[in-house]
């Protein structure tokens, strides 16, 4: 069976620092392929500088067409919006029953993951892997020692999508932070410069 690791996120836009974190999670780990689940816009939220889906989903492929172990996917794409984890995880563990999925998050995320909904459902189902980030506060005792938690000592990547917006619209040179398709493709449709 094919152990899938998620990584989910706005990917707005994909940067390198997503693909250090993916490549060392699915090099270092007994996880087989990592899905780069690129999270749809919610309706009931403003805009703001997030792209349209497509576009997001187009940079996740640029970015990763040349990686045989990671894969953009839209799975997220057709469910009800707003969305929670634990619906997109039994959706996906249904469409796919011949794959044991789990979960990438970062450490900041781990820190607030008592509030996610019906997260002891996923800890029951799902392996969590977790890679570091340089963040305040601490882990709650509960998911120090759950055997469902994997700490993968990836490098610390402090690189934001942001930070990659807010740099385009200061006109400052972004490029060495994308991949060259996706900056590319950034540059030619004039993203994120206004």
């Amino acid at each position: 069976m094919k152990n899938i690791g998620l990584y989910f996120g706005t990917f707005n836009p994909i940067h390198i620092g997503h693909l250090i974190i993916a490549n060392h999670m699915v090099e270092n780990s007994d996880l087989d392929e990592i899905w780069m689940v690129v999270t749809p816009h919610n309706p009931f939220k403003k805009k703001s500088s997030l792209l349209d889906n497509h576009h997001r989903l187009e940079m996740v492929y640029l970015a990763t067409k040349e990686y045989d172990k990671i894969k953009p996917s839209d799975i997220e794409f057709n469910l009800p919006q707003p969305n929670y984890t634990i619906n997109t995880l039994a959706h996906i563990t249904e469409k796919y029953p011949d794959y044991n999925f789990n979960l990438i998050m970062g450490e900041d995320n781990l820190k607030s993951f008592h509030k996610w909904k019906n997260y002891e459902a996923i800890l029951d189902d799902y392996n969590i892997y977790v890679y570091p980030r340089i963040s305040e506060g601490i882990v709650e005792n509960k998911f120090v020692k759950n055997s469902k938690i994997h700490r993968v000592d990836a490098p610390i990547v402090q690189i934001s999508s942001t930070m990659i917006r807010n740099g385009i619209k200061a006109k400052k040179n972004m490029k060495p932070l994308l991949s060259t398709e996706v900056w590319t493709y950034v540059d030619e449709m004039n993203f994120y410069k206004k």
